[in-house]
């Protein structure tokens, strides 16, 4: 398989099922910036290779279940209106990172004032990743005509998901949260 088509030299892409539109179009929007996010959930998880604590396995496998989620979010936001969507995205995947927020905020201390991403770099790059998935979210909501509202709701979860998986991972590797200062 040839990587280059030339097909988009003129900014026009395919959307699933062919229909060609404009690299800007919201949906091209909305499908690359969840690219971007999973993207950056692939960096987190990269600076985790050489580090180790109880439950990192089950923490790596829950990861890539998000980005194979989100891949297919991606896939939903790529498929034009009125067509078969081949993976549709459900409830009980939105139910899923609330059980993992949920599981994960067990071992963090209650936050008492807003932090800024920091700490471990695995944890600054979830905080990126959620801040990409957020924009994601506000993307996919200018598409007039998409469907399936699981998909905004799982992307508004999806950066809570991120929050406190970059919070976790700070605690299990020894990363440093920065409280935000009122006095600057």
């Amino acid at each position: 398989m040839r990587i280059y088509t030339r097909s988009g030299d003129k900014g026009k892409t395919s959307l699933i099922y062919g229909e060609r539109v404009a690299k800007n179009d919201s949906r091209v929007e909305a499908y690359g910036t969840c690219d971007e996010a999973n993207s950056m959930i692939g960096l987190a998880l990269s600076y985790l290779k050489d580090e180790n604590w109880d439950g990192k396995e089950s923490f790596m496998q829950v990861m890539h279940k998000v980005q194979t989620v989100l891949f297919h979010v991606g896939a939903e936001l790529a498929t034009p209106s009125g067509k078969e969507v081949m993976w549709k995205l459900k409830e009980e995947h939105i139910k899923e990172l609330e059980q993992h927020i949920d599981t994960w905020d067990e071992d963090l201390a209650p936050l008492k004032n807003f932090i800024l991403p920091s700490g471990h770099q695995a944890s600054a790059a979830l905080h990126v990743a959620r801040t990409v998935a957020r924009r994601a979210e506000r993307t996919a909501i200018s598409i007039e005509d998409h469907a399936n509202e699981n998909v905004i709701a799982y992307l508004n979860r999806l950066s809570d998901f991120l929050f406190v998986a970059a919070r976790y991972v700070n605690v299990k590797c020894g990363g440093q949260e920065t409280p935000l200062k009122a006095d600057v």
